[in-house]
Formats: C-alpha cells, structure tokens, sequence
C-alpha cells in the first residue's frame, strides 16, 4: 500500500527517515454522562508552521503546508480533527509524531516537546496511519504480537485481535488482506500497551458499515477508560457521532475550532430548512436572504434550501407560503456537520 501524501515532497521523507522504522509498523464513546475533560493539555502546537520546498521541473518553490497553527487539545477528550484534501491535517499529524519537523513553532505532546522529546512522547501514543499498511508475508496475529512487544506490554493478542474482528483472518499472512482487513489490524496494533493519545488518521479507510461500527465503538471505550483521541476523518457522519470538539483547518490555517452547538450558534445556523417548490421565483430567494436570523439561502433546481437560527424557521417558512410559488413540501433538521465543513471552507467565514 503506498503513501498517501499530502503536500510534501523528498524533504519529508528525510524528516521521516530519522524514525524508528518499526515505529511506522507499530504505531501504525460509550459516552458517560457527566464525563469531565481534564485541563491538562494531550496535544499542544503554539504558532506552528511547516514550510517544504517543492522541486519541479521549472525550479523549485516553497509549500506552505501548516500556518500559524495553534491548537489545544485537552486530556480525555476526543477531538475531530477536519479539512479538505491538502488542508495540511496530514503535515499535522506528523509533526506530532515527529515524522516532520515545524519551520516554527512549538509541538508538544503531554508536555514533551517535540522533537526533543519525542521518545517519551511516543510510548504514549497509539498511531493508526493513513496510507500505510501491513507487509510482507506474516501473519495478522504476528503483526500484533510485534506491536505488543514493541510498547514492552503485556496485552492479549487474543484480545486485540477478538475487539477488531479479526478471529480467523488473523492467521492469514497479511499480504492477502483487504484493505478493510489491513484497516482492521493496525487499528489492533494501535491500540496496544493501551495508549493514552489514540492518533487516527482516516482510520475508516477502506471499512464496510460494520467495520465502522466496530471503529467507532472503540474510539468510545479507548476514551471511557481515559484515552485521548485525535480523529482526522473525511467522514463527517463518524466525526460528528464520537467526537466531543472539532477543529477545521483549510489551506493550513485552523478556520474554527469548537464543539458542534457553538459552532452552530457562531454561523448562525442552527437550523436547515429545505423547501420543495414547483417553481422557484427569481425574486424568493434574495427575500428570503433578508429576513432576520437567515445565514445562508441555496437553490438547486426546485429546492431552496435556507442556513438559520432557530427562531427564524417560521419566518422563513411563511415567506414560502407567502410567495407566488406552490410550496409541495417543507422539512426541517439540526445543521450538520458536514454544513458547517462547507460553509467554513467555501470562504464564508
């Protein structure tokens, strides 16, 4: 399985090569009510940035991966870490794991700074990368035994290997796995030496609906029994279900980091109203974009679809209804997680 890379270039892979190589093969919410995050800090980044030079055929150039970065993520909680392709969440990732090193700024992981510290950072941490995957002719259960041996646990193999649903596949040299399989088995080899930092970067990757399932009941009971999760998913549904606080990053910079019901008070979207009509009028839309408490009105085809606070879905229905239009149908939900992403990455905010 090769490296998904996100804007990087052969400097990275010189950050990368002063690891461990066997790192990269090991490190790969019941919610309780009233659960109290610690004010203790898991991950901290203070003014980060990370600039690479691009090598090209007409000269090279400097990317600027990660932007004036800082973000805090508590002890105990589980933090969705979002952006579009190339957003940087990538170069993120592997400057907390010391895989690359800031241009500025400061990175440090239960106070460890890193690079300076990274080892003790490290045996702390549980990592299921994007990109990477299992090799060779082994077997399932021998990569999860290498892993427990690597963190000097004393995990049950049988275990790990019961909690990701791999009885049976794990006897099968990994070289014959799925991606979903492979998915499976570095989530199991994350989880050993029970980690107190989970970092998972699109661990969904390649999962069917149970597999996801399974995912996401781990994530809960890795954090009901204190662990810290980092979570970067292009899934918003999966996101938006675990994850206490999310952080959206676009083009390297954080554009807005908070839990979902802030964020939704923040926008000013609280609501979505979406109105069927026979035929839109040219002149309701830019009506309905004036009433008081309306963020953000779309149209596509013969449905507008309204961005709102809550004490504006009735105004706004009415003006429908008021409309030379036939209203055929009206629905009404909670804003999304996946409107807030588009709204904060379209350049709104």
């Amino acid at each position: 399985m090769g490296a998904s890379i996100d804007c990087r270039d052969a400097s990275v892979e010189q950050d990368r090569a002063k690891s461990d190589p066997a790192q990269m093969t090991t490190h790969n919410k019941v919610y309780v009510p009233g659960r109290s995050l610690s004010s203790m800090a898991a991950i901290e980044l203070s003014g980060v940035t990370k600039r690479y030079t691009s090598f090209g055929f007409f000269g090279n150039r400097s990317v600027t991966a990660v932007q004036d970065l800082d973000l805090t993520v508590r002890e105990g909680e589980i933090f969705g870490f979002l952006g579009p392709n190339g957003a940087g969440k990538s170069t993120t990732i592997d400057l907390l794991l010391d895989y690359a090193e800031p241009t500025e700024g400061s990175v440090q992981v239960f106070g460890n700074e890193i690079p300076d510290e990274s080892v003790a950072a490290r045996e702390r941490i549980g990592v299921l990368p994007d990109g990477y995957g299992p090799i060779g002719e082994r077997t399932g259960r021998e990569h999860v035994e290498f892993a427990i041996d690597a963190k000097d646990a004393d995990d049950d193999p049988d275990e790990l290997i019961e909690r990701v649903d791999m009885r049976g596949p794990d006897e099968y040299p990994v070289e014959e796995y799925s991606k979903g399989m492979a998915q499976r088995l570095m989530l199991a080899m994350a989880l050993a030496g029970e980690p107190d930092l989970l970092i998972l970067d699109e661990p969904s990757t390649g999962l069917d609906p149970n597999g996801a399932r399974t995912m996401r009941k781990i994530v809960r009971e890795e954090n009901a029994r204190g662990a810290t999760v980092f979570f970067s998913s292009h899934i918003l549904e999966q996101v938006e279900s675990v994850c206490d606080r999310v952080g959206i990053l676009d083009a390297g910079q954080l554009v807005a980091v908070d839990n979902l019901e802030s964020l939704r008070s923040e926008t000013g979207q609280s609501a979505k109203v979406t109105v069927e009509l026979s035929t839109v009028p040219s002149d309701v839309p830019a009506r309905v974009g004036e009433i008081d408490g309306v963020a953000d009105v779309r149209t596509n085809g013969t449905s507008v679809v309204v961005a709102c606070r809550n004490d504006a879905k009735a105004p706004v229905i009415a003006a429908f209804h008021e409309s030379a239009a036939d209203v055929t149908n009206v629905t009404t939900s909670e804003t999304s997680l996946d409107d807030l992403f588009e709204h904060y990455t379209r350049g709104v905010a």
